[in-house]
């Protein structure tokens, strides 16, 4: 039930990969999105340079994969995920300055724990509802998807440091699960996974169980067609100016899904369709590129492409394979687990 190290490895620059392809674009609409992902993404993977239209360095990956990085980092430190911990190092990485395109309720909960706030009294409550939870949590579908109720558990454990509505729990575990299946061996069956994630999430949120459901009838559509559908879910009253995929952790969460469950063999096309819609897409490229990189495991992915991604100047290829597959290690020999843990330099 544990999955290889390479798909350890896998999820995590599968993330970091495509989030730092996402955002090249994040918050742009479809139009330019869909532009990007003919063009310069197109570009890139026939052996063009890495896109750049931001002024970070190429490569750069963003706050998504970098609280999936210290969650594993935290994990790595303790040989279990201790939330006290790991909501240190959430507050570490605002304080440092270090933080890449934080989230407002992220922000918000971070500042909390600086102040001393206990961490499960720091997240923003209800009805802020972003996929701040959702987007850090493939990492849980790793270390603990041989365990399904420690899984969702700490799922939602993680996701409330920082959000306490129970949408984003369940988006959280709706990510960490899809993890979870797609890391194990086999062939994706697109109806019984969706079922036995709404399944696990229905206890946290009915409603986000019964979007989830959809996805059997969606992911036959082409793209233009589902997003219609995708980013409406969610209340009826909610509203925003992101044009298509918002934050909001419904839709982001189910457009993820969408885009593994259209080409789970093909983790470039993944990125893509999650991409080309347009609007949140360094995170729903991140949610997406770990379910991926989990299903297809490190050496089925651009490793040359991967080569070149960074957190200013730190955490690059090696150093995010090394600490994947250190996690791995304390997964399958928990005697090994105080080992001290390199940095990311």
């Amino acid at each position: 039930m544990i999955p290889p190290r390479e798909h350890f490895s896998g999820c995590l620059v599968g993330q970091c990969l495509g989030d730092a392809l996402g955002f090249q674009v994040e918050g742009s609409p479809p139009d330019t999105c869909s532009q990007y992902v003919r063009g310069e993404l197109g570009s890139f993977q026939r052996g063009g340079p890495f896109p750049k239209r931001r002024a970070a360095p190429v490569g750069q990956y963003t706050d998504d994969s970098q609280l999936a990085r210290e969650l594993m980092q935290s994990y790595a430190a303790h040989g279990q995920l201790k939330p006290d911990d790991y909501a240190g190092r959430i507050a570490a990485i605002f304080a440092e300055s270090r933080i890449v395109g934080r989230g407002l309720a992220t922000e918000t909960a971070a500042q909390r724990l600086i102040q001393g706030v206990p961490w499960d009294e720091a997240g923003v409550p209800a009805p802020s509802a972003g996929n701040g939870s959702a987007m850090r949590a493939g990492p849980v579908g790793l270390l603990y998807g041989d365990d399904l109720p420690e899984m969702i558990r700490v799922a939602h454990d993680q996701g409330r440091i920082t959000h306490k509505d129970n949408r984003c729990s369940a988006g959280a575990i709706a990510i960490a699960g899809a993890v979870a299946l797609a890391s194990r061996p086999g062939e994706v069956h697109v109806e019984s996974w969706v079922r036995q994630l709404s399944e696990w999430i229905v206890p946290m949120d009915k409603s986000f169980a019964q979007d989830l459901l959809g996805l059997v009838h969606w992911v036959g559509l082409p793209p233009a067609e589902a997003v219609q559908l995708i980013s409406r879910c969610g209340p009826p009253d909610f509203e925003d100016d992101w044009k298509w995929i918002s934050p909001f952790v419904v839709p982001s969460v189910l457009w993820s899904l969408y885009s593994f469950f259209r080409t789970p063999k093909d983790y470039w096309t993944t990125i893509g369709t999650a991409i080309e819609v347009g609007g949140d897409v360094d995170t729903t490229a991140a949610m997406a590129g770990a379910i991926s990189g989990a299903h297809l495991g490190l050496e089925r992915l651009p490793i040359a492409a991967a080569h070149q991604l960074t957190d200013q100047g730190t955490w690059g290829f090696a150093a995010l394979v090394e600490l994947a597959h250190r996690c791995h290690t304390l997964k399958i020999a928990p005697q090994n687990r105080f080992a001290k843990p390199r940095d990311g330099m």
